[in-house]
């Protein structure tokens, strides 16, 4: 048994850790809310943007002309990875991770072996786990993650789809964390480019009457609506983190407590048998001297 020094000193560095992980639970709650609020208010408007563009398309048929929407070859991929820029998040850095090598190594392992699998990390986390197992890191940003607007996040998705209608990528998928609730978030895989629109969606046909032109209106709600997608993605990556890591700090000052508790016993129980000693030494010591 550790003498009662070692384990004085091992309650107090437990009460140190108790303290900071409790304190960056309260943090993440604080940010959580917001975060959440702002993916909660996002969602109905990107989802009905996408419904409207799947329904004008349908009912038009010319989206296929859209340089956005044109099939290709799949020759070069690109990844978009996001996931956040501090750890203490439990395994939602390493889930992201674990769905982009799924994703390379069921659709594209041909691709990866010519070294056209391309990545666009966002996020420190998957961008040292990206350079470790060697993969091509085209791009980078970890700053947007601290200030998610809007404008900041439609630049990059414009530098993406410039990328695209340049040639050169052929396919461009989103990787990331959707956040559910504060305790589910989970790794999800999502074609961006070219545009997917969603079967159920178009099935329902509306009347609409198009100025300036067909074509004009399809052309600008396309990107728009890729933008938003972008942004959702984003602020998804951002509430999931502090769900994590609020969840994670909860559970790590829950086992805390229960260390604390078994180290106190553990200590009465030292402190109780020395004195136990200390007596018996004291009642031998007098019995000698009796004798």
């Amino acid at each position: 048994m550790a003498n009662l020094k070692e384990i004085r000193t091992r309650i107090s560095s437990v009460v140190s850790t108790k303290q900071v992980t409790s304190a960056m639970k309260m943090v993440s709650a604080a940010k959580l809310r917001k975060a959440q609020d702002a993916i909660t208010n996002m969602r109905p408007y990107a989802t009905h943007l996408q419904g409207v563009l799947a329904q004008i398309c349908s009912t038009v048929g010319i989206a296929d002309d859209n340089v956005y929407a044109k099939k290709r070859d799949t020759t070069k991929v690109l990844i978009v990875s996001i996931s956040s820029n501090r750890g203490l998040c439990g395994a939602l850095n390493s889930n992201v991770f674990k769905a982009c090598e799924s994703l390379v190594s069921e659709s594209f392992g041909l691709q990866l072996s010519r070294g056209n699998v391309h990545f666009f990390s966002i996020g420190k986390k998957i961008n040292e786990l990206l350079q470790a197992q060697n993969y091509k890191i085209d791009y980078n940003n970890n700053q947007i993650l601290d200030q998610p607007l809007f404008n900041r996040i439609s630049e990059i998705a414009d530098e993406i789809l410039t990328a695209y209608a340049e040639k050169k990528y052929d396919k461009v998928f989103l990787v990331y964390t959707q956040f559910k609730n504060a305790a589910v978030q989970y790794a999800v895989t999502e074609q961006f480019l070219p545009v997917q629109l969603n079967s159920e969606q178009s099935k329902l046909k509306e009347d609409y009457i198009f100025e300036p032109s067909q074509e004009g209106i399809v052309d600008q709600i396309i990107p728009k609506s890729l933008k938003n997608q972008f942004f959702k993605a984003v602020l998804d990556s951002i509430a999931s983190e502090h769900g994590a890591r609020m969840t994670a700090m909860h559970k790590a000052t829950d086992s805390a407590t229960e260390l604390i508790r078994e180290l106190k016993l553990n200590y009465n129980q030292a402190r109780q048998a020395a004195i136990t000693t200390e007596i018996l030494e004291i009642v031998s010591g007098a019995e000698a001297l009796k004798g």
